[in-house]
Parts: structure tokens; C-alpha cells; sequence
């Protein structure tokens, strides 16, 4: 975490640098990826930490503190980012490297050690990995997490929620910028992103009482149902008003379900595979996205806008009939083996 946050503040400061000029193409891409690996690496090893410094049965709440910070940021961020544009191009980048450098000095800062065993009996891959050729002991680290999530009923079900979930999200997400940007030169949907982070911030103040209240699994299932209802409406809306409260009713929704998958997500996977299974479920997530933009410019071109809403409908609907088919048993099973290994994970 440490080193792939320094590594982002440097990539970021040095797009800082480069912003003083008229920098290439190709540099602002390369840095900008790099920025963006730094940023997986450092929220895959973020989850290995979590079981170290929250007991089982405050996983939700933790969880649900993260949702806050991310949408405090997803909310102050554009604004911010705006505002320091205007005054100069190279702040945001700035101010971005400072953040980093700051969560790097944060993660140095904490005295309780979040470091996992470099092996324990139940990675798959076994753990004499010392022994082995470089490549064989990174090929083992990645097999590992990946047979984790097949074996694993829990973290199948956090598997199929983030990768649709996700590419679902994103592609409504061009939708909307393809309906309004171009009405009040980006205007409307700034307004529809600013209602959409307010109620994110909304669902993840109240997602850790939500779950003590009704439950893991009747959360879950009871938001999987609700998801298809703002979504769907969006068939019948065409002004920015409707659209902001369609996705403000999704964004209300989705730190609810991420709060619980988490936990859970957390809670069932053993100590040492923490990471690895994190980076899977992140790596499998951004594929479902990143066809996402595409298919919403080539359904749009090619029949209406009303085209991508009726699919992210149709897939929401879809996810609410699995969560209530799949998610009473496998949540059961899950809670009961993680109540089984609860002193390790406190």
C-alpha cells in the first residue's frame, strides 16, 4: 500500500510538472495508466488490511466508514478538481500527488500490523513458494486468488454483483453523458453526478445501521430489488431533473449492497489470500466496465437512447432474480464459516 501510493504521487506529480508545457499525448496516457495501476494495487492490498484492524462483526461498519470517504470524494473531488483548473492546469495533478503522498505517510503511520503471513495451509498453491522460480511463485500468488473465487460460494455472488453491477453502472453512466452533455455545455450533468454523489453519501451513512437492523441477506436482496425501479424509469424520462433523481435513487442503493458484499466478501476469506482474491474481483470488475462506454455509443448510434436503459434495466432485474435465488443460502453458509474463524479475523 505504501509503495503504490508513492508511486502514484510521483506519477501524478510528475504529470503536474509536465501540464507547465504542452506535454504529448502519449505521456499524459502512459502517466495516467500508471496512476491508474497504483491505484488497483493499493485498493487490492487495502482489503488485506481490513480483516487486520476491524473484528468480524465490525466489518460492515468499516466497510460502510469506506463508502463514506469514497463518496465524500466523488462529491468534493469534481468540484475541487474544477475549481483548482480554473486557477492553474497543473493543480489538480498537485493536489492529487499530496493525497497520495498522504495516504502513503497514513498507511506508514499505523501501529497495528496489517501485514499477512506470506503463506498458511489454505492457499492452494501451498506455501513453500521460496523454494520456487520467481514467475512460479507469482504465477501460484495469482492462481491462488483466482481458485479461491471459484471455490468460494460468498465471493462467486461478489463476483457476479461487481463484474454486472459495475459494467451496468457504467454503462448508464455514458448514457447519461451521451443524453445531457451536450445541453448547458455540461451543465445538466453535472447536476445529475452532484445529486448521484449526495445520495451515495446518503446509502453509506446509513448502510452499517441498515444491515444491523434487517440483516445482510434481507438488505441485499431487498436493494437488488429496488435497483430495477429508478433505473426503469429512465425509459419514460428525457429531462436532466428526471435523470438526477433516477440516479440519485441508484446511488442511494449501490453503497448498501457494496457495504454488504464487502463484509462478507472480507469476513470469508482466509487472512493470507485477502489481496489476491481482491485483486481478482477488481481485475474481472473493470474488464465488465471497460467495454462499457463502447456499447453505449454503438447502441445509441444505432437505435435510441432509450436502448441502453432497457438493457441496464432488463440486466439490474436479472441480478435482483439470482440475489434472491442464490444470495439466503450462500450468505448463511458464508456467516456461519466466518463465525467458525472470527477470532483470526478480530
Amino acid at each position: 500500500m505504501t509503495g503504490a501510493a508513492a508511486l502514484a504521487a510521483l506519477c501524478t506529480g510528475v504529470l503536474a510538472l509536465t501540464c507547465l508545457g504542452r506535454p504529448a499525448l502519449w505521456v499524459v496516457m502512459g502517466l495516467a495508466l500508471a496512476e491508474r495501476l497504483c491505484a488497483v494495487a493499493y485498493e487490492a492490498a487495502s482489503r488485506g488490511a481490513l480483516v487486520h484492524l476491524a473484528a468480524t462483526d465490525e466489518l460492515p461498519r468499516a466497510a460502510a466508514g469506506l463508502q463514506v470517504g469514497d463518496q465524500i470524494s466523488l462529491v468534493v473531488g469534481p468540484m475541487l478538481g474544477g475549481a483548482l483548473f480554473q486557477l492553474s492546469r497543473p493543480l489538480p495533478f498537485l493536489a492529487d500527488a499530496v493525497s497520495y503522498a498522504v495516504a502513503a505517510l497514513g498507511v506508514r503511520s499505523l501501529r497495528t500490523p496489517i501485514d499477512s503471513p506470506a503463506c498458511a495451509q489454505d492457499t492452494p498453491a501451498g506455501c513453500d513458494t521460496r523454494r520456487r522460480e520467481p514467475w512460479s511463485a507469482r504465477l501460484d500468488a495469482v492462481s491462488a486468488g483466482v481458485v479461491t473465487v471459484a471455490r468460494s460460494p460468498v465471493l462467486r455472488l461478489v463476483l457476479v454483483w461487481t463484474s454486472t453491477a459495475g459494467g451496468t453502472l457504467t454503462l448508464l453512466f455514458y448514457t447519461a453523458l451521451f443524453r445531457l452533455g451536450p445541453d448547458g455545455r455540461g451543465t445538466a450533468a453535472g447536476g445529475v453526478l452532484a445529486a448521484a454523489g449526495a445520495a451515495g453519501l446518503l446509502g453509506a451513512l446509513v448502510a452499517a445501521p441498515a444491515v444491523r437492523r434487517l440483516g445482510a441477506t434481507r438488505l441485499l436482496t431487498l436493494a437488488a430489488w429496488l435497483l430495477p425501479v429508478p433505473c426503469g424509469s429512465l425509459v419514460w424520462t428525457d429531462g436532466a431533473v428526471g435523470w438526477g433523481v433516477a440516479f440519485a435513487g441508484l446511488s442511494l442503493l449501490v453503497p448498501l449492497i457494496t457495504v454488504v458484499l464487502s463484509s462478507v466478501a472480507v469476513a470469508c476469506t482466509p487472512v493470507t489470500l485477502q489481496s489476491r482474491t481482491a485483486g481478482v474481483l477488481g481485475s474481472v470488475s473493470a474488464l465488465a466496465a471497460a467495454g462499457a462506454p463502447a456499447l453505449a455509443a454503438l447502441m445509441v448510434t444505432v437505435w435510441t437512447l432509450r436502448a441502453p436503459v432497457v438493457l441496464c434495466t432488463v440486466l439490474f432485474a436479472a441480478l435482483a432474480v439470482y440475489t434472491q435465488v442464490r444470495a439466503p443460502g450462500v450468505l448463511r453458509a458464508g456467516a456461519a464459516s466466518a463465525a467458525g474463524t472470527g477470532d483470526g479475523h478480530g
